[in-house]
């Protein structure tokens, strides 16, 4: 089938991209233990400018928000500077960039919090899953409970994290609000088991991202504010009575919010899919009026597909943006995809980072 309905231009926020075609956010663990970025990112993102939109690794917005070592954030001087230099890159290129704002909230550890402290959620209740400290996998520490004040700081946290991100030379922000990390957290009642203004109804489950989202629309603009979501999601030990109700509900307050974008994980290549996945979809879909970023799993061709029948507006791809720089030029030509090293996705150096090969270097290997 015909791909061209992937590089029509697109008016999203403050730039227009010229393809539709974006670069999912992807931790690759490369900062160092300050939360700096490696010196390779700048070549990394840079080449990988083609994209549409690129929206970063997940960035912590404060050292309590760091859940695996060797990520990076935008809380500290050292770190702008950086990622000064990585945007710069990117716009010497043509492309376009968003930074992703984090929080782990219960997916962390503490040997990697400042003072060796306890991680935070919306409720006490520990994630049966992993992550990586310095000294190896260690379960996720036990967290406790937010107090309102915190909450509050939190949301401030979020606030001067998208200006710092905007200091910094990002076109736009992502809050990530998916895939089991603090937001996500609320949002759930599988985690979420508080009795306040915050729990119970879909309605006080939402309160947490409205008041993120405001804050940073507040703060840079909702021109510049997209969100991800996971409706149908499991990772990080996440669970909802219904989640249908909820994600609709999200979906709507961020378009009363007046966010740029909704970022949507549709599936996940490591679970199985919830019975009901197509229903939740198709209901957080019904009830976004804005541009959507489609994401999980997509081919070239299901990716046209899905933007010429009206479904996205665009769609993020992950592990083919890792070993392929070019992606868009090898869509549009429909040249071969490299494959991806699995063992060089987290950590390490210059191998499996920048060193795969685009179009016009592979043909000269070859020649």
């Amino acid at each position: 089938m015909s791909r061209e309905s992937l590089f029509t231009p697109l008016k999203i926020g403050p730039v227009t991209a010229s393809n539709r075609i974006f670069m999912a956010p992807l931790t690759r663990n490369r900062a160092d233990a300050s939360g700096v970025p490696g010196e390779l990112a700048q070549t990394y993102y840079r080449q990988r400018a083609g994209a549409g939109l690129i929206i970063t690794e997940a960035t912590q917005i404060s050292p309590m928000g760091r859940g695996y070592r060797d990520t990076p954030g935008i809380h500290s001087p050292q770190q702008i500077a950086r990622w000064r230099d990585i945007t710069d890159g990117v716009h010497e290129a043509g492309g376009h960039i968003a930074l992703q704002l984090w929080h782990v909230g219960r997916i962390s550890h503490a040997s990697l919090l400042p003072g060796g402290a306890q991680p935070v959620s919306a409720s006490a209740i520990r994630a049966r899953t992993w992550t990586v400290t310095y000294d190896g996998v260690a379960d996720t520490s036990t967290p406790r409970a937010l107090s309102r004040e915190e909450i509050d700081a939190i949301v401030a946290d979020y606030a001067r994290a998208a200006r710092n991100a905007i200091e910094a030379g990002f076109d736009m922000v992502e809050l990530h609000a998916a895939n089991g990390y603090l937001v996500d957290q609320f949002l759930r009642d599988g985690v979420n088991r508080r009795t306040d203004e915050y729990g119970g109804p879909v309605e006080n489950r939402i309160r947490f991202l409205e008041e993120v989202a405001s804050a940073i629309a507040g703060e840079i603009g909702t021109e510049r504010l997209g969100v991800r979501l996971s409706p149908v999601g499991q990772f990080n030990d996440m669970s909802d009575s219904d989640p249908k109700a909820l994600f609709s509900a999200a979906a709507r307050a961020l378009a009363r919010i007046g966010a740029a974008y909704l970022h949507v994980v549709e599936e996940f290549s490591t679970e199985t899919a919830l019975p009901d996945a197509p229903a939740i979809l198709a209901a957080v879909r019904a009830a976004w009026p804005g541009l959507y970023i489609a994401n999980g799993n997509y081919t070239p061709d299901r990716a046209a597909a899905a933007v010429e029948s009206g479904h996205a507006d665009a769609v993020a791809f992950g592990r083919d943006f890792i070993a392929n720089p070019d992606l868009p030029a090898r869509i549009r030509s429909g040249a071969p995809l490299n494959e991806g090293n699995p063992a060089t996705y987290y950590g390490g150096g210059a191998e499996g980072y920048i060193d795969y090969p685009a179009l016009r270097r592979a043909a000269a290997e070859h020649a």
